[in-house]
């Protein structure tokens, strides 16, 4: 920690208690202290400073990194607030340490997610502007066409802007691919709603360089050439914290 200090939500994340945005919500939600006193947003903290969150002492620990790549089922809430969600990630998971979801799925999603303790990371992979390939399988109620598919491929208007143009393939009578660069709130069910279609079914199967490959509940560890890809592919990402919204719930 510098002399200068660092900021609270960088700090929080970067002894992997939760991501920076989360740590965001936590300062707002008044549950961060600093020797006893709840900071403002953007407060730093001082090498010899308490910190503690629901009154629980944030103690310095530089732990192994943790990557974990996990088949979400359906149900389960991509939540690190487990007093909220019954069925959240972190108890399903029940991992030995501390780790959080990079991104979301939302409830009645399933398919790939990735969980870790290294909160810059984090925030790289979260930044839209770096435009990271996410590839799913999606189901609707009814026959699709040629026109759906050029339709979803070229810009939906949705929540006030028009998703970017991306690849759609059919698959089968109901079923096709969609690989996103973005991640509006859910985008994908918003698309397809825009064209009067109902999802019925939608699966993650890649995130980047990785590829669904584990039963529904299950999860792995990251390989050393995964993460190094990774790395790679979110280098050019900014090093200081962009405020803006991850929404990857489809």
């Amino acid at each position: 920690m510098s002399q200068e200090g660092t900021r609270i939500n960088k700090y929080l994340s970067e002894q992997g208690f939760c991501s920076r945005r989360a740590a965001d919500k936590l300062i707002e939600q008044e549950r961060v202290t600093i020797n006893g006193t709840v900071p403002e947003m953007g407060t730093r903290v001082m090498p010899d400073d308490v910190v503690a969150v629901d009154g629980k002492r944030i103690t310095i620990k530089k732990e192994k990194p943790v990557y974990l790549a996990f088949n979400k089922p359906v149900g389960i809430v991509c939540t690190t607030d487990t007093r909220v969600e019954k069925d959240n990630i972190i108890d399903f998971i029940n991992y030995p340490t501390r780790i959080f979801p990079i991104g979301r799925l939302d409830k009645p999603s399933e398919g790939l997610i990735f969980l870790t303790n290294d909160g810059d990371i984090v925030n790289k992979i979260l930044r839209a502007r770096n435009n990271h390939e996410k590839e799913y399988i999606v189901t609707v109620d009814r026959s699709i066409n040629p026109r759906f598919i050029k339709r979803m491929s070229s810009g939906i208007p949705i929540l006030d802007t028009v998703t970017k143009d991306c690849e759609v393939e059919q698959i089968g009578r109901k079923t096709f691919r969609i690989v996103l660069t973005q991640g509006l709130n859910r985008q994908i069910r918003r698309m397809c709603e825009f064209l009067d279609y109902r999802v019925t079914k939608l699966k993650r199967v890649r995130i980047m360089n990785v590829k669904l490959d584990l039963p529904v509940g299950h999860y792995r560890e990251l390989t050393t050439a995964e993460i190094t890809e990774i790395i790679r592919l979110t280098a050019d990402s900014d090093k200081e914290y962009l405020a803006q919204e991850d929404d990857d719930m489809n």
